[in-house]
């Protein structure tokens, strides 16, 4: 008797375990992330990447996450803040991805895309990548290694365009939810799934780091918040 209360009770403390939430951010600073702190910081208890006239991103900058994540699902919530001199805004969630300069913060992988207005909320992209990430919203596809290159197969949709882009709110706080768990990845935008893809690929970058994009253009703000990820063992 005593033999199976241990057994069950190993098995209880596995499957707490496995469902276990980690919080990424503590609402106070940026501890548990390394980034250029002269586009990202902390404002009104949001992590927050911002760029000016008088600031720009030279290249795509990230802040990067010090923990290591591959089958996961990642919950948070995102917003742009646009000016009327400049619309701009994008930004994305790395994730499976390698760091490949770390003194100047630049990520490669998959990306959960970001931006301040359609068509590319929500949708699946490459960056520095091997071309795996060709997709619209509402679109399913298959990445396949074929001679040598990445072929971007269709494979049917999720719904209509028209109607999982007007669930989006380009200017205004949006939940963002992804979920990798093996070859399969799904991004969700308030509710309603934008995007499904399987990737068989083997092309990269592919790792494990998480990151959070800034890009390079006009002047531009993100902020995140609640950022919850919950990893697969």
């Amino acid at each position: 008797m005593r033999k199976f209360s241990i057994v069950l009770l190993f098995a209880v403390c596995s499957i707490v375990a496995v469902a276990e939430e980690l919080n990424l951010f503590n609402g106070k600073d940026l501890t548990g992330w390394d980034g250029d702190t002269s586009y990202w910081s902390v404002k009104d208890g949001c992590i927050t990447g911002q760029t000016t006239l008088e600031h720009p991103a030279k290249h795509n900058t990230f802040l990067i996450w010090k923990g290591e994540a591959t089958d996961f699902e990642l919950t948070c919530k995102v917003k742009f803040t646009t000016t009327a001199e400049s619309k701009f805004g994008n930004s994305g969630v790395q994730f499976r991805s390698v760091v490949l300069d770390k003194a100047e913060y630049v990520v490669g992988g998959l990306q959960a895309d970001l931006c301040a207005g359609p068509p590319y909320f929500g949708i699946l992209y490459d960056e520095r990548g091997a071309g795996r990430c060709v997709m619209s919203v509402g679109q399913k596809a298959v990445f396949k290694d074929v001679d040598g290159k990445v072929k971007v197969e269709s494979a049917g949709s999720i719904g209509k365009k028209e109607d999982i882009m007007a669930a989006i709110k380009y200017t205004d706080w949006n939940d963002f939810r992804v979920v990798a768990k093996g070859s399969l990845i799904q991004i969700w935008v308030n509710g309603v799934q934008t995007v499904e893809a399987v990737n068989e690929s083997t092309k990269g970058p592919n790792g494990t780091t998480m990151a959070l994009q800034v890009h390079a253009g006009k002047p531009m703000m993100i902020q995140f918040k609640d950022i919850v990820l919950k990893k697969e063992k």
